[in-house]
Order: structure tokens, then sequence, then C-alpha cells
């Protein structure tokens, strides 16, 4: 591995990741630059290799969970060249998506849509690139700006500096404490590297599998339905420690717990009213299945008594207590929370559908920790700090705690990063030099 290898250029703003949250606030930034005739010198890093969003679990099944009208800017800007509609005409296809009669287009096409607006960024964009840590740069005491030591896919490690950096790394999967020792076989994978592990098992080559998915959310469901739809030789069993499969509450007024001013009213709650309100809420995102897919999956289910062909199974109120790699396969012990009974299963694969962990940037800000109050947060995402941090360190994806559920996911993104764009103007260009430069604009327009 080389040294790190210094870089001057000092930003006015690194992002870390480059997803939906850092890419609604690059739109954001280029409008407030047109707006106050001030650019903010932004750089994005992202460690994949290309602009891809869970991209290895896009199967053909797969749908946005939200209307497409919640993009990266059309609640905040409808006009925005940055809309999903605009998308669609751009790509000559607005009348056929208008006659598909549907809020919610697949994620294969949210997707698509999200790396058409990044490549209009490209400039700013640096992929294949991970951040390690964001270091402090002391001047008489007083911390001005960062230090970002990133490495790229060879090893080689860069450093650059920034006035304030904005954290946006997303969700690292969650692996449960009995399947840690497996990490490395290739038959036990996450559902966030779904194709690709798929991909490598024997059932991508028309061979029979029994495959067991852990978890009852929206990601073993979709795994389960795409296993049986594209592979006609694999056996699925669904194990989860629910009762039943639950449908996620989508209804109109529950849903209002994502609109904007919602994230105002669970802000100005005391800690403990928060996380009433967050656990009051919680069959809308966790541990919860769309009802379409819910009835698909009940079907297959039903249609195999009919053909007496049994297939695929559910089992639910199931806990797995122990997780054996063999060479025959994974044992998996499972007890039953009803009658505390264990049995042994042994299957080819295990896919871990058991979701995300939101801790990557405790692990990039760990130089940073001493001056941050726990990673607690303003009402504008921007991390609590001691005196002698002046610098601005602001989170995305991060802050569920304190602004809400919807932190997490799309619905608030056109409105949170122009409160953090406005945020990051006032804290970046004192208001004398925006005024200085709204004067230049206007003398050379």
């Amino acid at each position: 591995m080389n040294s790190a290898a210094p870089i001057p250029t000092t930003h006015d703003l690194i992002g870390v990741g480059f997803g939906p949250s850092n890419l609604a606030l690059a739109i954001v930034l280029e409008e407030l630059a047109q707006s106050s005739g001030r650019a903010l010198d932004a750089l994005f890093l992202d460690k994949q290799p290309h602009y891809q969003w869970h991209g290895d679990t896009l199967a053909s099944q797969s749908e946005l969970q939200i209307s497409f009208l919640k993009d990266l800017v059309s609640l905040r800007n409808p006009t925005s060249p940055y809309s999903f509609v605009n998308y669609l005409k751009q790509q000559n296809r607005l009348v056929d998506f208008i006659n598909l009669g549907t809020f919610y287009p697949c994620r294969l096409e949210f997707n698509d849509y999200l790396r058409w607006v990044a490549e209009q960024f490209s400039e700013q964009a640096i992929y294949g690139e991970e951040v390690l840590r964001i270091e402090p740069e002391f001047d008489n005491g007083v911390i001005h700006q960062f230090r970002l030591v990133s490495r790229n896919q060879l090893g080689e490690e860069y450093v650059r500096k920034a006035r304030a950096v904005v954290v946006s790394t997303g969700g690292s999967p969650k692996i449960p404490e009995i399947f840690t020792a497996l990490q490395h076989d290739s038959r036990v994978f996450h559902h966030s590297s779904y194709l690709s592990s798929i991909e490598n098992l024997p059932c991508s080559q028309g061979r029979p599998m029994r495959i067991a998915i852990i978890g009852s959310g929206q990601s073993a469901a979709e795994a389960f339905i795409d296993l049986n739809d594209s592979f006609p030789s694999v056996k699925v069993e669904m194990i989860s420690r629910s009762s039943a499969l639950k449908p996620a509450d989508d209804t109109p007024f529950v849903n209002e717990i994502f609109s904007p001013h919602y994230t105002d009213l669970v802000f100005q709650q005391a800690p403990e009213n928060r996380e009433k309100l967050i656990q009051e809420y919680h069959n809308t995102n966790y541990s919860v299945v769309d009802p379409e897919l819910i009835e698909r999956i009940y079907s297959v289910l039903y249609r195999q008594k009919v053909a007496r062909h049994f297939r695929h199974a559910v089992h639910c109120r199931q806990e797995v207590k122990k997780a054996l790699a063999t060479a025959d396969g994974i044992e998996l012990t499972l007890c039953d929370l009803a009658t505390g009974q264990q049995r042994t299963h042994r299957y080819d694969a295990v896919i871990l559908a058991t979701g995300y962990e939101r801790r990557s940037h405790h692990e990039l800000l760990v130089p940073l920790a001493g001056y941050l109050q726990d990673y607690q947060v303003d009402r504008n995402y921007r991390a609590i700090a001691s005196d002698e941090l002046h610098a601005p360190v602001f989170l995305q994806g991060f802050c569920e705690a304190s602004h809400g559920l919807s932190d997490t996911l799309l619905s608030v993104l056109p409105i949170r990063s122009e409160e953090i764009g406005k945020a990051l103007y006032q804290t970046l260009i004192p208001p004398h030099a925006a005024n200085a430069s709204k004067a230049t604009a206007f003398v050379n327009a």
C-alpha cells in the first residue's frame, strides 16, 4: 500500500458517499450557486466503482415503495430539470409510464434515474475511492478544516482537505452474531449482495438447491418471490421470529409522518417522546412487507397445496439457535418459540435478510469523537460540537432518533438537502461575502 499522498486543494465541502442523499445535496448546491452568485467548491467521494443504488438487490420484481413524486427534487422544486418526470421525458418513456397507471416505478428504473442525475454531476464526483477517516486540522487549537484520508481500489491512499464535510454513507449490512463466523462462506450472504451471490451458486446453472431466507421484511419477501420466479430448481424456506408476515402500513393518514412538517414535530419533542413516536409507527418501515407481495407469497403456498407439490415454506415463530457450516451444507438449529421444540435443518445456502445498521459515521469520525456530543445533531443535521470545532460536520441518514423514521428514507431528501445546503452557505460564506458576490453578478449581468 502506498503512503498517503497529500492533495493540496482545500475544498469548501467534501461529501462522503454519493448516494441519493448527497446527490440531492449536489442539486441544491447548484441551485444556491445560481441564486447567490457564489458557488461552493464541492467534491463527492464514493467507494463504489460507478454510480449504483442498491444495485446488487435489484431483482426484476423489486418495486419502489414510495411515489415517484418523492424523487430527488419534486417536493421542493417540481420544475427542476432533475425530476423523475423530466427523466422519463428525456428517455422517451413519459407516455408509456403514464399508461402503466402507477405511482411506483420498479427499483431498476429508479436506479437508472439516479444514475442519470449523477452523470450530470460527474465532474464533482470521484468513484472507487473509500474514505477511511476524517481528521481535524488544527490552527492555534481551533479546527477550521478537516483532512480526509481515502483509499482507491489499488490500495493507494490520498489526503484531501475540506472546510466542511457531509457524511452520507448509508447503512451497513446487519449480520446476526450467530452468523458472524460464517461471513466468509460463500453459501451464507446478506441480501445486500443478493444478485452477485446467487450468480455464484449452483442454482444459477439450473441445479437444485434448498435455500433458507432469514427475516420477514420486504427484502426477505422479494428474495422469496425472485427465487420462486427465476430459479425453478430452488426450494425456498423463509424463517422468521414473527408470528406472521406483517403488512406495511402506507395508508394516507399514517403516511403523513413522512411529510416535512412531521420532522419538526419529532425534533421538538423530548428524547423519550421521540422514541414513542418512532415505535408507534415502526410498522411503516421495519420488518413489514407490501400487502400485495404478502398476497403473492400466500398464493404461491396455496397453489402448492392444490398441486400437492410442496416446494416452498414459510416458517414463523422460529429462532435460529445455531448455525454450522459443513461439507454438505449449512445446518441451522431452529427453536419453535411457541413450543420450545428444536430441530436441525440443512440448507445449501442461507440468505440473511436481516436489515442494516447505521454506524459507519462513527468509524469515519473517530478522530473527531472528542469534539462531538455523541454524534447528536441540531435541526439542520449539523453535528453538535465543542467550541474548538468550528468546521461543520453534517450527517444524512443517521438521525432517525432525533428527526424521525423518514430520516433513512427517500421521502425527506429534497427538503433535508435544502436545509443542509442553506446551513452550509451560512457557515462557509459570510454575509458580506455573499452580498459582494451578488453585487459582482449584478455588475457582470
